[in-house]
């Protein structure tokens, strides 16, 4: 009895000394995933998490997305704890889920609210970044080039007829509408009839009622401005590939990615939904990212070509600053590529380059070339600061 006395005060003396030196215990043990039920849910049904999962040793889930340890293969794993210990007790933005990746690893992984480890999450505009990956896909398969990317969009879509197209039509070309500079201007009233009259929506005859309705398109024009251009660009991807563009993205992207929980609607045209829409888990998410920091690799497979990659996640227009989707004081000079968004970040005297996926509610993928280090946020709130949070409390603990 002595003995077992003893061991017990022992053990008592471990956890307090554990306790009073910082260590900290993940939330859960398992990370949560959804039931049956909660899987037939709508998203906006799905009941909050009663407990936070914060896990710095990711589990190898055989998905495809290699994992590492916090703090073992990189990263400051007290700093990123606290952090996710605050967004926990709504400190900080709510999130659905936070992840962190780094040098190829996944080394942090959370889940909060409405976040399942096995549940699709809402992509909104973050499924322009898929998109524009299935028109890279494209090229490296050889249904069109590089060098088509600067030719007039039209010349693609055989079944447009161009004789009632409006003035300047031709100077649409895949680049202009994959960096939302199509020159199209159609008035909301033009918008809400063509809802009355559907049919003339269907497949390219959407891009003909489009380019008879719209005002001329003139270099003025051409400037940025976030609208229907990835419709433009699916119809492209749908008229060029063997088979439809749903079949091709699954076989050609998903299912080498190994992403087979997910959604993904369909528009009013036929084809798969272009600007929004979509559904990702967020470890699907981080396979995405991995796929365009690798410039285009995945598993050793080129499946977007590096030179596509390069221009997609370029800076080639600056969109201001007034306005910055998630920014703060630390955040800078925003961009746009082909669908992916550009920023600075600043840390002490340091600036640090981003691109990022970016959807409405609040899903991310960001990527910082510089340190091969991604953030995958998932969340349900519009009004964020994303990207001053990884700024202000991410960089300094991975920035040796």
């Amino acid at each position: 009895m002595k003995i077992m006395k003893n061991k017990t005060i022992l053990l008592l003396l471990i956890l307090l000394i554990l306790t009073n030196s910082g260590f900290t215990q993940q939330t859960n043990s398992v990370a949560p995933e959804a039931t049956i039920a909660e899987s037939r849910l709508s998203f906006w049904e799905i009941p909050y998490l009663k407990k936070a999962f914060i896990n710095a040793v990711p589990a190898d889930r055989n998905d495809g997305v290699p994992v590492g340890e916090l703090g073992v293969d990189g990263g400051n794993k007290a700093m990123m704890l606290k952090l996710a210990q605050e967004i926990a007790d709504n400190k900080h933005d709510p999130f659905d889920s936070f992840l962190i990746a780094y040098k190829g690893k996944l080394l942090f992984e959370s889940y909060y609210r409405r976040g399942r480890i096995n549940l699709p999450h809402f992509q909104a505009s973050a499924t322009k970044a898929y998109t524009c990956l299935a028109l890279g896909r494209a090229i490296q398969l050889g249904y069109l080039t590089m060098t088509d990317l600067d030719k007039p969009l039209v010349s693609f879509l055989k079944d447009i007829d161009t004789t009632n197209l409006v003035d300047g039509a031709e100077k649409i070309t895949l680049h202009k509408a994959m960096t939302m500079c199509s020159g199209i201007r159609i008035s909301k009233e033009q918008r809400e009839a063509f809802k009355k009259t559907p049919a003339q929506l269907k497949s390219q005859k959407q891009v003909q009622t489009f380019l008879e309705h719209s005002a001329p398109i003139t270099t003025a024009s051409q400037s940025f401005l976030y609208q229907d251009d990835p419709r433009l660009v699916m119809q492209v991807i749908e008229a060029l590939v063997p088979e439809t563009a749903k079949d091709f993205i699954k076989k050609e992207l998903l299912d080498k990615m190994d992403i087979s929980t997910y959604g993904w609607e369909t528009d009013v045209n036929g084809l798969p939904r272009s600007g929004s829409r979509s559904s990702m888990t967020s470890r699907d998410m981080v396979k995405w990212g991995i796929l365009t920091a690798n410039k285009g690799k995945w598993n050793g497979e080129q499946l977007v070509p590096e030179a596509f990659i390069n221009k997609a996640t370029s800076r080639m227009l600056y969109t201001g600053d007034d306005d910055v989707y998630g920014g703060g004081t630390d955040v800078s000079n925003q961009g746009y590529g082909y669908y992916w968004w550009s920023a600075d970040l600043k840390y002490g005297d340091k600036s640090y380059f981003c691109v990022s996926a970016q959807g409405g509610g609040g899903q991310y993928i960001i990527l910082i070339e510089e340190l091969d280090l991604m953030v995958v946020v998932t969340s349900h709130e519009n009004n964020n600061s994303t990207l001053q949070m990884v700024a202000e409390r991410v960089l300094p603990a991975f920035i040796k």
